[in-house]
C-alpha cells in the first residue's frame, strides 16, 4: 500500500472528491455485486474488449476515497498509515476512463442489477477532477469560452444576431429577439447556430404556421452547459442561471430546449438543483412541442418522404428524458419508409460523443472505435439517411460515418418536419 504523503493535486482532488461521495453514492458501493452487467452496456467496452472500460471500474479513485474515509477497514488502514487513496499518478492515468471513455449516456445505468446510477457517480467524480486540474484541455476551454463569452464555442450575441439575419432571408420569416411577453423563449446550442442554422430557420417556418408565439434572447440563448460537462457546479449554476434571468425578464411560459440532449435535462432537472428553487416556467423540448402541435392538429404536413431513413435516439432525450414516443409518431408523419434500429429506444447505443467526449481532442480515436457500433446498427438497416434530434449527436454520427466510409445522410428531425410543410415550397 502506499504510505507516502499526497501531493497537493491529490489532497485536492480527494477532498473535492469526498465531497461529492452522498448517502446514494455510498450506498451504490456498498451494494455493487460485481457481475459486469454494466461493461456489457457500454460502447467502449463492447468495441475495444478492453476491461479498463467498464464502467464501474472508471470510478476507482472515488472508490478508493470512499472506502478510506467511510469504511472499517479502510479508516483501519488509515490509522495504520496505509494510505488507500489516489495518488496524482493514478489520477493522471484515470483522466481519460472518466472524461474520454464516459459519455454519461446512462446506459450502464439502466441495466444495473442493483439501481446503481453510474452515469451520476462518474458525474459527480468529475467535480474533484476538475477542481484538481484533471481534466482534458478541451473541455477547460469550452468552459472558459462560455463564462467569458456565452457560449462554449465562442458564439455571442453578434454572432447569433448575424445567423438569424441570414435565416430570415432564406425562410421569407421574421425571427423574433428579445421579445416581451412571448409564451415560448427558444434556446439553442452553440453548434446548431454555427453548424447547423438552418435549425433555426426551421422553427420559424413550423412556428408561423402553428401560430406560436416565440423569441430568442440575445442575453441568454446558449443551452450547452460545459460545467456540467467538465464537472464545474459553479461554471453550471452561471450558465443556467443566465438562462432562467433572460425567461424571468422576458415573463414568458415556457423554454424550449433545442435539438439537443445534453442541453434538455441541463436546463430542465439539472437547472433546479443548482439553483436552489423551482423554475416559474415549463421547460419542453423542442420535439415535445412539436407532439403536441401535431396532437391538436396544427403541425400540418404534404406528402411522404420517401427514401428509407432511421432515427437515432440522443441518450439524454430517450434514456433520461423519456422523449420515446413523440419522434416516432412524428416520424411517421412524414416518412414513407421508417426503419427501427436494434436496440432502439431507451436501449439504443450512444452515438459516442457526448457528455463532453466530442470536444476532446485526444478522445478522437477512441471516439471512432466505439461508433463502430452505431455504424453496424444503420449499416443492417440499409438506409440512406438517419435522423436524430441532437446536434451533437449529429455532428459526432457525421464524422463517424466519414471515417467508416459510409454514404448515409444525417438530418435533424425539426428540419425534417419543416421539409414537408403544407407551406414549404
Amino acid at each position: 500500500m502506499n504510505t507516502n504523503k499526497l501531493s497537493d493535486r491529490a489532497s485536492s482532488a480527494e477532498q473535492h472528491i469526498l465531497s461529492r461521495i452522498d448517502s446514494r453514492i455510498a450506498s451504490f458501493f456498498s451494494s455493487c455485486v460485481h457481475c459486469g452487467m454494466c461493461a456489457e452496456a457500454c460502447h467502449f467496452y463492447k468495441e475495444t474488449g478492453d476491461p479498463k472500460y467498464t464502467p464501474i471500474y472508471k470510478l476507482e479513485p472515488m472508490r478508493k476515497i470512499w472506502k478510506h474515509h467511510h469504511t472499517f477497514w479502510g479508516k483501519l488502514f488509515g490509522t495504520l498509515g496505509w494510505s488507500t487513496l489516489p495518488d496524482e499518478q493514478m489520477l493522471e492515468d484515470w483522466q481519460e476512463l472518466v472524461y474520454d471513455s464516459c459519455t454519461l449516456c446512462s446506459r450502464c445505468s439502466l441495466v444495473c442489477p442493483v439501481g446503481n446510477d453510474i452515469a451520476y457517480m462518474v458525474r459527480q467524480q468529475r467535480e474533484g477532477f476538475s477542481a484538481a486540474g484533471f481534466a482534458p484541455e478541451g473541455l477547460k476551454g469550452a468552459s472558459e469560452r462560455s463564462i467569458e463569452l456565452g457560449s462554449p464555442m465562442g458564439v455571442t450575441a453578434t454572432t447569433l444576431l448575424a445567423t438569424i439575419k441570414h435565416q430570415e432571408k432564406e425562410c421569407g420569416i421574421p425571427i423574433p429577439v428579445d421579445q416581451q411577453g412571448s409564451d415560448y423563449l427558444v434556446l439553442l446550442s452553440s453548434l446548431e447556430i454555427v453548424g447547423f442554422p438552418e435549425y433555426i430557420g426551421a422553427i420559424a417556418r413550423i412556428f408561423k404556421q402553428a401560430d406560436i408565439s416565440w423569441t430568442i434572447s440575445t442575453k441568454g440563448f446558449e443551452a450547452t452547459n460545459s460545467g456540467i460537462q467538465i464537472g464545474n457546479s459553479e461554471i453550471a449554476r452561471e450558465i443556467v442561471e443566465r438562462v432562467v434571468n433572460a425567461a424571468e425578464s422576458l415573463g414568458v411560459k415556457a423554454v424550449i430546449s433545442p435539438e439537443c440532449g445534453h442541453a434538455y435535462t441541463s436546463i430542465r432537472w439539472d437547472a433546479p438543483n443548482l439553483l436552489g428553487r423551482e423554475l416559474p416556467f415549463k421547460v419542453i423540448h423542442i420535439l415535445e412541442l412539436l407532439h403536441e402541435l401535431q396532437s391538436q392538429g396544427k403541425l400540418k404536413t404534404v406528402g411522404t418522404f420517401d427514401t428509407p431513413l432511421t432515427y437515432h435516439d440522443p441518450c439524454s432525450i430517450a434514456r433520461k428524458g423519456g422523449v420515446i414516443k413523440e419522434p416516432r409518431d412524428l416520424l411517421n408523419q412524414v416518412s414513407s419508409d421508417f426503419r427501427e434500429m436494434t436496440p432502439t429506444g431507451e436501449m439504443n447505443w450512444c452515438c459516442g460523443g457526448g457528455g463532453g467526449v466530442s470536444a476532446i481532442d485526444e478522445a478522437e480515436e477512441l471516439r471512432f472505435k466505439a461508433f463502430h457500433r452505431k455504424s453496424e446498427q444503420v449499416n443492417k438497416l440499409g438506409v440512406k439517411v438517419l435522423v436524430t434530434a441532437c446536434a451533437n449527436c449529429r455532428n459526432t454520427i457525421e464524422e463517424g460515418l466519414e471515417n467508416y466510409e459510409m454514404d448515409v445522410e444525417v438530418v435533424g428531425l425539426t428540419e425534417l418536419i419543416a421539409g414537408q410543410l403544407e407551406s414549404a415550397g
